[in-house]
């Protein structure tokens, strides 16, 4: 398989170690300095584009991935209020296009436990609950989109939590992320129901960005040849 590796940080390097590794090509490396070889020339060699890049870039760069008729993986959080866009855009153009906040097969299986704990604790109002996460300190947002993520799940089932913040908040309504930056981590979550009686928490933590790179590698090889909107829902038939 070709793969276009759109942003070359520390994910994007070990993205490239797992996929040569299990035998792909990279045939394309776009930093924050080459932006001009995002076009069709170069991108319309790849069979897929895996693109991890910064909030401020990532629309365009999917855009570019569609233009060029490029399957596009992006890893990149941040941005999501032009998600329901791109993906909009996607079926229009009859792409393929697949977004996830993070791509560890363990935190996706978190994620999935998170449903369920929430859906138990929904008629336990004697418990309240709060969030942390942790990340190194070049984590550019805040909370994170895997915070959010579980933070969305959570709220869609304990209904007495309206809204989050990002900060403690001790308001009956809000649920309180606490988001901590401290290096070399490289991602802790933890949900907290508490009560007077007991504490019930549950957390993913990572040990290494590999988790995550060898899920973009899996999900780029999910995505080959497809056309559509897809999560990693899809890719591990959760």
């Amino acid at each position: 398989m070709k793969i276009a590796l759109i942003g070359y940080g520390k994910m994007g390097k070990a993205i490239d170690a797992i996929a040569t590794a299990k035998g792909h090509e990279v045939i394309l490396r776009v930093e924050h300095n080459t932006p001009q070889l995002l076009d069709k020339e170069h991108l319309g060699q790849a069979d897929v584009a895996i693109e991890f890049t910064t909030p401020e870039t990532a629309y365009h760069n999917v855009l570019k991935c569609f233009e060029a008729n490029v399957p596009v993986v992006c890893g990149t959080t941040g941005w999501l209020d032009k998600l329901p866009e791109v993906e909009k855009l996607c079926k229009e153009k009859k792409q393929a296009f697949l977004h996830a906040t993070n791509f560890s097969i363990g935190v996706n299986i978190f994620f999935e436990v998170n449903k369920r704990l929430a859906a138990l604790m929904a008629s336990q109002p004697q418990y309240d609950v709060w969030m942390e996460e942790i990340h190194h300190t070049q984590k550019k947002d805040a909370p994170s989109g895997t915070a959010l993520t579980l933070a969305e799940q959570l709220m869609a089932s304990v209904s007495r939590k309206k809204t989050w913040v990002n900060e403690e908040s001790h308001e009956a309504g809000v649920l309180s992320i606490i988001s901590k930056r401290i290096d070399p981590a490289p991602g802790t979550h933890s949900i907290t129901y508490t009560s007077a009686i007991d504490d019930i928490t549950i957390t993913h933590t990572a040990h290494s960005r590999e988790g995550f790179a060898a899920g973009a590698v899996i999900a780029a090889e999910w995505l080959k040849g497809k056309t559509g909107v897809f999560s990693m829902k899809d890719v591990l038939n959760l």
